[in-house]
């Protein structure tokens, strides 16, 4: 069993003791909502949620308490994302990005609006996807503000509505965005048929925020047909990334030192497409040298999929060279994937695997603010700490104490 499974499974098995605990809805029950799971729609055109601590039923039924102010902004930031209004594209990413628990709730409701409305969207499309998913990432100074900007005007140009979620590292001070994506994307971020949001990590592990998967579904709800997730760094946050988009693009300069050792080697098997940027004037030569590099070695390296072997090109966003073919390649992809139903299951599996990452992250947070293990944990940290007792009988120890008082 792997590491990534064992985690699953303590987690797991976390979450069904966390199922025992009473229900906090029925501590809330005048000021929380009350879901049932169905998949059919409601009358209001929405899915109908309401889960229980017992059981789930899967007979239809309607939202319910709503108040009428909420139900009127949530019709009023619906009707808005579906039109294709900016603003009420950034007002629901900013809904759904909230840690407000009422509002964490409201933004569950909208997406479960938005849901319904993709679904009818690829059914007309032949239960194919409406939209591209395009995750980015590179070492600094890749420039892949750059690349973005050149390749979004492009595609705007071709009649494309662009989204692009850049994820931001963030300041220990403020909170905020460290990097500001947008002020460098200024010709983009002037498109009206672009969409640029900079979020920050919020310190979120990996530098993905938990929420990116959901502004996804946002922006295609508003009619975005290519969503580009750009990430921070090279690292962890580009495993998370690769589970919540059709193509993985690693990007990497021309001249930094022994490339193939600086961008390790799991990171290049899970790209789709490699791409040499800044392949112009005196960096034309390093630029093909490393691309054969790169050609060479994805050669030996495990196929990622069984019908797409992953290329390596090079481009230039100053002359604009080789975007328009690194595009081309891109529909390429995109048109394997549909017809071997490949990108269709990639999609299915992505869900299944950002719901367990929900799980885990809640069954955690639940587990750390439970009294009994509160009580216990400043002591049993301190013991640790003094070298008493081994983290792990402390891990156990206060896993006792959840499971005996709950």
């Amino acid at each position: 069993m792997g590491p990534q499974c064992q985690i699953m499974g303590f987690y797991s098995g976390l979450f069904r003791l966390y199922q025992r605990l009473p229900s906090r809805s029925a501590m809330h029950s005048q000021t929380r909502l009350r879901w049932k799971y169905s998949g059919n729609l409601t009358s209001n055109g929405c899915l109908g949620v309401c889960l229980s601590n017992r059981s789930v039923s899967t007979a239809p039924c309607h939202i319910v308490d709503l108040t009428e102010r909420e139900k009127r902004s949530l019709d009023k930031l619906y009707d808005g994302l579906v039109t294709g209004h900016r603003a009420a594209l950034a007002e629901s990413i900013t809904l759904v990005e909230t840690q407000h628990p009422r509002k964490k709730e409201l933004a569950q409701v909208l997406l479960q609006r938005v849901l319904a409305y993709k679904q009818t969207q690829e059914k007309a499309n032949g239960n194919q996807p409406v939209a591209f998913r395009v995750g980015l990432s590179g070492p600094p100074g890749a420039g892949k503000s750059s690349f973005i900007e050149v390749l979004g005007k492009m595609l705007t140009g071709q009649g494309h509505k662009v989204s692009v979620l850049a994820v931001d590292p963030s300041s220990c001070t403020t909170g905020g965005s460290l990097m500001g994506d947008k002020t460098r994307m200024t010709e983009l971020s002037r498109d009206m048929q672009a969409f640029i949001r900079p979020s920050p990590t919020s310190g979120t592990l990996g530098g993905v925020t938990r929420t990116t998967n959901e502004a996804i579904v946002l922006c295609e709800g508003a009619g975005y047909d290519v969503v580009v997730v750009e990430t921070v760094g090279v690292g962890q946050s580009e495993f998370a990334v690769a589970d919540m988009v059709d193509m993985f693009v690693l990007l990497i300069p021309p001249a930094g030192g022994d490339e193939l050792q600086g961008i390790k080697r799991g990171i290049i098997e899970m790209a789709d497409l490699v791409v040499v940027t800044k392949s112009d004037g005196d960096l034309v030569v390093p630029a093909r040298r490393i691309q054969a590099e790169y050609t060479s070695a994805l050669k030996l390296m495990r196929k990622k999929s069984t019908t797409w072997r992953p290329k390596v090109v090079r481009v230039s966003s100053q002359t604009g060279e080789g975007i328009v073919d690194l595009w081309d390649t891109m529909l390429k992809f995109k048109g394997v994937g549909v017809e071997s139903g490949e990108l269709l299951k990639r999609r299915r599996s992505q869900q299944k695997v950002w719901m367990w990452s929900l799980i885990q992250e809640n069954a955690l947070r639940h587990f750390q603010e439970h009294p009994s293990v509160g009580a216990v944990l400043p002591q049993l940290e301190e013991r640790v700490t003094r070298g008493e007792i081994s983290p792990g009988l402390a891990a156990d120890l206060l896993l006792k104490a959840f499971t005996t008082n709950s």
